[in-house]
């Protein structure tokens, strides 16, 4: 089977090196066509072209934070920041509108306000079949759960540690409040339907769930899953080994090597509570949640859920030419994801706004490492 296209959504903090949070996307979409807004200022979006390859994806992740970077600092020395909530205590309970116009951000801040200031990755997987997205999409949200804890990058907010190394996915609504397990496209179809007459969903848009179809006239012409759960993941490298650890998952999935959800000895709504239950224990403890296993019930720590995936993945990947980002995913349970590493340095007397402009400085070094290995000689103008 051939590889899928992949496509990621990356959204962003700007700021200070020092780490505060500054809204600048009003701007920076001014002048910078191919970056998006999200509805508070203090953060902006980028998208990627769906692609195949792996090393053209780095490119494709590098390229528009190379241009953003040079305009940050051209704009007044800002930078972009890494972790999903905003972590120091500043603003935290104001809104900052993007587009005073827009109806569908009104109402975004009255229901929901700063809830939704949150910085995150989508990565959609390109599948041609609609019933074989849905497919997708039930094996993603049941597995979902264990990508949230590789990502997770925010334990602080509003100037604290909060007890949980995802604070963005307990504090964003998820929305409409129960999402079932979809038994086929003409199932989402009539939810959807039924969802904008109640209400539940003031567009086709507003489903902010773990994992969701997508395409261009959603509901009813889709072409890809999107995996929504992720926290932000700084690092482009670990983000591609995150996507190739969950591709092997899905090229599994569609080539039947990997069970239909709907096969499972529970039933949809019982695999929907144990997704929640495991969605909240990874937010809450990362890498050390203990998870239940979809197909049988019984409890297993994210490390052997991942160090599982990634036996049979190493195989797939070696034969398909991207084995060399999953690795990465490796270094991950080695060395702790993004919270876990950022509370080890609170609790040894780092300050929150310490560790933040380290992170900073830490990510812009990285990206210029790569670029410099990665981009020599391209087409790509880093």
């Amino acid at each position: 089977m051939e590889l899928l296209t992949k496509g990621f959504e990356v959204e962003m903090y700007t700021g200070t090196p020092e780490g505060d949070v500054v809204g600048l996307s009003h701007q920076i979409t001014r002048d910078l066509p191919s970056f998006m807004r999200e509805p508070d200022q203090r953060n902006v979006e980028y998208a990627t072209e769906p692609l195949k390859d792996y090393d053209a994806l780095l490119c494709a992740l590098l390229h528009p934070r190379c241009r953003l970077r040079r305009y940050l600092n051209d704009l007044g020395g800002y930078t972009l920041l890494p972790g999903s909530t905003l972590a120091l205590e500043h603003d935290t309970s104001r809104f900052l509108r993007s587009d005073p116009n827009n109806p569908y951000h009104a109402r975004i801040e009255q229901l929901y306000g700063t809830r939704v200031v949150t910085s995150s990755i989508h990565i959609n997987f390109g599948i041609d079949e609609p019933e074989e997205i849905i497919k997708a999409c039930r094996l993603l949200r049941l597995e979902a759960p264990v990508v949230l804890a590789l990502s997770a990058s925010s334990p602080f907010f509003n100037g604290e540690p909060t007890g949980a190394h995802s604070t963005r996915w307990l504090r964003f609504p998820h929305t409409p409040e129960y999402v079932p397990l979809f038994l086929s496209h003409g199932h989402y179809i009539d939810w959807v339907e039924e969802q904008l007459r109640l209400g539940t969903m003031f567009n086709v848009r507003h489903l902010w769930s773990s994992v969701r179809p997508n395409g261009a006239d959603r509901p009813y012409a889709i072409n890809r899953a999107e995996l929504r759960i992720a926290d932000l993941i700084a690092s482009p490298v670990v983000l591609l080994g995150i996507t190739a650890l969950v591709e092997t998952r899905l090229l599994a999935l569609l080539a039947g090597e990997i069970p239909d959800p709907l096969t499972s000895q529970f039933t949809p709504q019982e695999l929907v509570e144990i997704t929640i239950l495991n969605e909240k224990a990874a937010a809450k403890d990362s890498l050390a949640a203990r998870l239940i296993d979809w197909q049988t019930g019984r409890e297993s720590s994210v490390y052997e859920w991942t160090e599982r995936w990634l036996v049979r993945a190493m195989t797939v990947a070696a034969e398909r030419g991207f084995e060399r980002y999953l690795p990465a995913v490796e270094a991950v349970l080695a060395g702790g994801n993004e919270a876990m590493r950022w509370l080890e340095q609170y609790h040894v007397g780092c300050s929150i706004r310490r560790i933040l402009e380290q992170e900073a400085l830490a990510l812009e070094q990285m990206e210029a490492e790569l670029r410099a290995r990665l981009c020599t000689g391209s087409a790509l103008p880093c």
